[in-house]
């Protein structure tokens, strides 16, 4: 059975009765899926205390983003997290994240927050560290489960946490996909079907890069794999590239040809309505310089 809490006030004797356990929080924004199960369960396994956080942030949403469309399943929300083994679900009104109103102070997610999303959805990565900060304030925990799906977003919460001095451990976990390789998302309810097999071009390219890379093709030739998967739905206008980019997973900036090491092929596209991310972790072993040696 899952406790449910709104309030700060609410929280504390769960916090407190763990207060020598490990404590984990697992941030989400409600419609739950298989991929927030994941990090549920990895919290499960690795903490005492397990606080799942359901949450729609205002302050992520752009001016013309889908912030009223969210969808919000609380009652479905919590049957799974009984499922996972979740102590307690925190749902907060705004009102208890921001009780001042709109913040004066945010958190500035700086260069590393302009790029890619940051670029597409401007003041988007503002509003993610600002509400991160403010949860992990009000559930204190030792650990808290991120995926690997946003790696964008991972990279710059775990940049918080080492700049900020932040006492806790920022955990990633794997990219949950369905069997046909779409990643788990929210957003994927959204799709018809036809829209669907046409959104299944996003991992179709990431995975041929990945191979490529794994194949021992330097950065450039990465690129052009998932470019070739990418070109047919694109012509055809049924896909919309925002962005495909090969980066250094240390601060989000594209990766120079001669690059070798650990890289994420990361892309967003528009399907419909209906914007997707995904991306793939890979490892660059050959220069695609052509005066490399």
């Amino acid at each position: 059975m899952t406790a449910l809490v709104s309030t700060r006030a609410g929280l504390q004797p769960y916090l407190d009765g763990f207060a020598n356990g490990r404590r984990g929080v697992v941030m989400t924004m409600g419609a739950l899926h298989e991929g927030h199960l994941e990090l549920l369960r990895q919290a499960r396994h690795d903490c005492d205390l397990v606080v799942a956080t359901i949450f729609v942030n205002p302050l992520q949403f752009g001016p013309n983003e889908d912030f009223d469309r969210y969808p919000r399943t609380l009652d479905d929300d919590l049957k799974l997290c009984a499922e996972a083994g979740v102590d307690v679900a925190f749902a907060p009104s705004v009102d208890d994240v921001y009780p001042g109103g709109q913040p004066i102070v945010k958190v500035a997610p700086g260069p590393m927050g302009e790029v890619l999303e940051g670029e597409f959805r401007p003041g988007f990565f503002t509003g993610v560290l600002t509400v991160v900060n403010k949860l992990l304030n009000l559930t204190r925990p030792d650990a808290a489960f991120f995926g690997e799906k946003d790696a964008q977003q991972l990279a710059l919460v775990r940049r918080m946490v080492l700049d900020l001095n932040m006492p806790v451990e920022i955990v990633g976990v794997p990219t949950v996909r369905d069997a046909d390789g779409l990643a788990k998302s929210s957003r994927n309810r959204y799709l018809g079907s036809e829209e669907r097999t046409i959104a299944l071009s996003l991992s179709r390219a990431l995975f041929a890069g990945r191979d490529a890379a794994a194949g021992g093709a330097g950065a450039d030739a990465v690129r052009a794999a998932a470019d070739a998967v990418l070109a047919e739905p694109v012509a055809a206008g049924r896909l919309s590239v925002d962005y495909l980019a090969l980066v250094d997973p240390e601060d989000f900036s594209e990766v120079p040809p001669a690059f070798t090491g650990d890289a994420v092929l990361a892309m967003a596209a528009r399907v419909g309505g209906t914007r997707l991310i995904d991306n793939v972790p890979l490892t660059l072993t050959v220069s695609s310089h052509p005066g490399a040696h």
